[in-house]
């Protein structure tokens, strides 16, 4: 069967990552997540005490990362490896949260992110979520999803994403960090978040996954389809 690449855009705790494992797992496509690229790039800077405001240690530090994805048959998902190292539980830390979109807003970083998502895409057969994925990485998807929903969902989602991972967080906290990072993802010079032209938005507030996700597959088949 004919194989196809499907991005899926849209601001953080919108349930990017959720869609598209869960369509990657449907299709038994490859899912790539590329805001955990990013994050491992920012937990490579603050791991190593590196100042992303200063090109040249940007520049020497992207010569000194190594980036994959390793299937983990536990949960049935992909586990970004940095320089070898599994950092997927350490990449969705709150310090994380608070740095991922200024190191995200670097053009070196995101030229060096994007030549490697662009690697995993040869043979199509993928899914990927992000902010550029349908307007900068691949603009030629057969499939573009954008995926919005209220503040107060979004707040509220990721909220209960942090609790349920243990971590001492308040509501207020999370709605400074999602506006923070709203703010500079769109108004970021390189690659800002934005709807591709020929993306389909789907505004998930009164959504349930399962709806969400039939939604989706349901555009699917029909590419194929056609």
């Amino acid at each position: 069967m004919k194989k196809i690449i499907i991005t899926i855009d849209g601001y953080s705790s919108c349930g990017k990552s959720t869609l598209a494992k869960k369509i990657a797992k449907d299709l038994n496509y490859v899912f790539v997540d590329s805001g955990a690229m990013y994050r491992a790039v920012t937990h490579y800077f603050l791991k190593n005490h590196l100042d992303w405001t200063i090109p040249e240690q940007v520049v020497d530090a992207i010569n000194h990362i190594s980036l994959k994805f390793e299937y983990n048959a536990q949960n049935g998902t992909s586990d970004i490896l940095l320089n070898g190292e599994n950092v997927e539980a350490a990449i969705r830390e709150m310090i994380i949260n608070e740095n991922v979109s200024d190191v995200a807003a670097i053009k070196e970083v995101r030229d060096f992110t994007v030549a490697e998502q662009q690697k995993n895409a040869i043979e199509k057969g993928i899914v990927m979520d992000g902010r550029d994925i349908g307007t900068v990485v691949f603009p030629n998807a057969e499939l573009k999803i954008f995926l919005t929903a209220s503040p107060e969902a979004r707040v509220e989602r990721r909220y209960k994403q942090l609790l349920a991972q243990g971590k001492q967080v308040t509501r207020e906290e999370v709605r400074l960090n999602n506006e923070k990072r709203d703010y500079i993802d769109t108004h970021r010079e390189i690659s800002p978040l934005r709807k591709a032209a020929d993306a389909i938005e789907i505004d998930n507030t009164h959504l349930t996954t399962l709806e969400q996700e039939k939604l989706v597959m349901d555009m699917v088949f029909e590419k194929l389809k056609n």
